[in-house]
């Protein structure tokens, strides 16, 4: 992965604050997700397809079901 480093202008657009993104950085996308990790903010390009979506998803572990989590009478296969 190649690392770019460039400043951009902050303005104001309305009531919204905004960001001229130098030609380097320019996005494939309509749509971004923002990200505030410490002091820092993360820009993505927003995901277009489900594979893509459940790819980002945090691993939850596997749990065993408690007792009173299961189904409360015997379920029959069909």
């Amino acid at each position: 992965m190649t690392s770019l480093t460039a400043s951009a202008a902050v303005f104001m657009s309305g009531n919204s604050q905004a960001i001229r993104l130098p030609k380097s950085f320019r996005l494939n996308a309509n749509r971004v997700t923002l990200r505030r990790v410490g002091n820092d903010i993360v820009i993505s390009e927003k995901t277009t397809t489900m594979k893509q979506f459940l790819e980002q998803l945090p691993h939850i572990p596997d749990a065993p079901l408690a007792p009173e989590d299961g189904p409360e009478e015997p379920v029959q296969a069909w």
